[in-house]
């Protein structure tokens, strides 16, 4: 049996119908955004239209919340991102009324500052710079390489198997994850969000890729590029690195190839001449 043909009438109804939606819905995050309209007023709205409307595309609408506080209150009340309006139960929406009450009484959210560059060029020790810096919050990126001389667990990175970094994915741990010279590297999501809810500028030191990732999620991120001097200089510190086997460095001389002709991706160039110098302009950059 064939199914029954649907007419072009039938058809320019139900697309009148979905752009009709798509303006109330429009419309109704501009009133929550203009103060208009009280989001916690929309759950008893009757509208299909609303009804159908994601949860976190409202959250982002009211004004103090944005992208990134949005996805830091559905990690807290475990409220799944895919979840619509007509779909939240009594219970969520209690606990969306205690994370208001919370974000009344928190500071003003932090600054999300995603710092990258090729291998060698010093992101690290400009960073490290900042640790004791209480405006600043450095995320400790989770890795599958091995541990180098001289490094901790916990503070240079979190050092996990193949398996577990693995789950990690999954499970959406990360806010971003990219593979780099054969081992893979992940921005835990929930210390980051948690951080720049707490008032924390958060700095994010990330491969390319990662950096591209964080660019497609976070409009409001800084994008900061850490350029050498020269070719030459790049060279000399990642061959002095000794950390590495000479494939592996090699391995690295290639991608700061492909990484250096990405700087204009970014928002800002650090030229990194001096450390105390790059630091400063970072400083200047994340607080203007």
């Amino acid at each position: 049996m064939q199914p029954p043909k649907i007419s072009n009438r039938f058809r320019r109804k139900a697309g009148r119908k979905a752009v009709e939606a798509r303006q109330e819905r429009a419309e109704v995050k501009d009133q929550v955004t203009n103060g208009k309209l009280f989001f916690f007023d929309l759950f008893s709205d009757t509208r299909k239209s609303i009804s159908r409307m994601k949860l976190v595309d409202l959250l982002q609408s009211v004004p103090g919340i944005g992208k990134v506080r949005a996805e830091l209150i559905l990690e807290r009340t475990k409220i799944s991102p895919s979840r619509r309006i007509g779909g939240v139960g009594r219970r969520q929406l209690e606990l969306l009324r205690q994370e208001f009450l919370l974000m009344k009484n928190s500071p003003k959210t932090g600054k999300l500052l995603v710092v990258s560059g090729p291998s060698g060029v010093g992101k690290s020790t400009i960073t490290n710079h900042l640790r004791s810096d209480n405006r600043f919050w450095i995320s400790v990126s989770v890795t599958t390489r091995p541990i180098r001389p001289g490094e901790k667990d916990g503070e240079s990175y979190h050092f996990v198997t193949g398996e577990k970094f693995a789950e990690m994915v999954t499970n959406n741990e990360f806010l971003e994850w990219a593979e780099f010279a054969g081992a893979r590297y992940g921005t835990p999501k929930t210390p980051a969000f948690e951080a720049l809810s707490n008032g924390k500028n958060v700095i994010l030191e990330i491969e390319l890729n990662g950096a591209r990732q964080v660019r497609k999620n976070s409009k409001d991120a800084i994008f900061i590029f850490i350029e050498p001097p020269n070719w030459e200089e790049l060279k000399i510190r990642l061959i002095n690195r000794g950390t590495e086997s000479e494939h592996s460095t090699q391995a690295r001389l290639d991608s700061a190839k492909e990484e250096l002709s990405a700087a204009a991706e970014f928002d800002y160039v650090v030229v990194n001449h001096e450390v105390e110098r790059s630091v400063s302009e970072l400083v200047s950059l994340a607080l203007r």
